[in-house]
């Protein structure tokens, strides 16, 4: 199910977008919902057809659209510790690479960012004003996009910061949940990291939303479902919603699956501001996911 293009009352959609790294999860259900819209036209350009680190390639690319979307990024949060400087190559310097490009031009820049810049030490939901300090390479490498899009366009730039991704068209949790439940009877998952599973098709809509909505504050902005959940409870979720029995779930602990990168225990970010662009938050992750059709019966192996 796709979430529908929301257009702005009293504003004319901008009609040029470039969508980066629209071969991903994300970019994929973007381009298709911006694709449905006949006021808009768009380019979208995969990593093969746009090296965001080329900073010629990027202000070609750039040249001639309103708004551009940038759901390129290095996702590997594990190969990012022995491979920091190019994750910060993709995730700060070619973020900064497009926003320079969008200052030059005068397109709105809207680009993706991450709950890792935060420590994940937290008990109450992080606020977008909240002092960040990421535990991993990966999440230090988006806070350097992060900051050169607030340097670089004040007035025009937009980070929207997100978690826990998951959709039809790329690798991620949920599907990998429903591929092991048909290889295995049971499945251990950690009960200790908590955060808000977000649907990319519900995160599309608003990011086109936010570009479209001419009275938005530049700045930082949280694009996650609300409500919060853990890693076993989106499983057993994702279970309920694939027909099959929950109880195969069982509840572990994060150290048991020791990996290169820490992850922050607690992930769950605060929606504020999107009440000054004068549009709502995403809703509740349980209702989504059920929308999203991704844990459907027939996705199940």
């Amino acid at each position: 199910m796709s979430r529908p293009v929301v257009i702005v009352p009293g504003r004319q959609a901008p009609r040029r977008w470039l969508v980066t790294g629209a071969a991903g999860m994300l970019g994929t259900d973007l381009a298709a919902l911006l694709r449905a819209d006949p006021a808009a036209t768009v380019t979208a350009l995969t990593r093969a057809e746009l090296d965001v680190t080329d900073a010629a390639a990027v202000a070609a690319a750039v040249a001639g659209h309103d708004v551009v979307v940038n759901t390129a990024a290095w996702t590997n949060v594990d190969g990012a510790e022995t491979h920091e400087a190019q994750a910060t190559a993709v995730n700060g310097g070619a973020v900064s690479t497009l926003a320079t490009a969008c200052a030059a031009t005068g397109a709105r820049f809207v680009t993706v960012s991450t709950d890792y810049v935060f420590d994940g030490k937290g008990e109450e939901p992080y606020d977008e004003y909240a002092a960040t300090d990421p535990i991993n390479a990966y999440g230090r490498s988006k806070l350097v996009g992060e900051q050169a899009v607030l340097a670089v366009l004040p007035e025009t730039g937009y980070v929207v910061r997100t978690a826990w991704l998951y959709g039809a068209h790329g690798a991620n949790f949920v599907r990998t949940m429903l591929r092991l439940a048909g290889e295995r009877e049971t499945l251990d998952v950690v009960d200790d990291q908590v955060g808000q599973p977000t649907w990319t098709g519900a995160l599309a809509g608003q990011l086109i939303a936010l570009g479209q909505a001419d009275q938005a504050p530049a700045g930082i902005y949280h694009g996650t479902a609300s409500g919060q959940t853990s890693w076993f409870g989106l499983a057993r979720a994702a279970f309920e919603e694939a027909g099959l029995d929950p109880e195969r779930v069982r509840p572990t602990t994060s150290d048991k699956f020791v990996r290169p990168a820490e992850r922050p225990k607690y992930s769950v970010l605060g929606h504020a501001r999107w009440a000054e662009a004068g549009l709502p938050p995403l809703g509740d992750w349980r209702e989504m996911l059920a929308s999203s059709g991704v844990a459907a019966p027939s996705r199940a192996v």
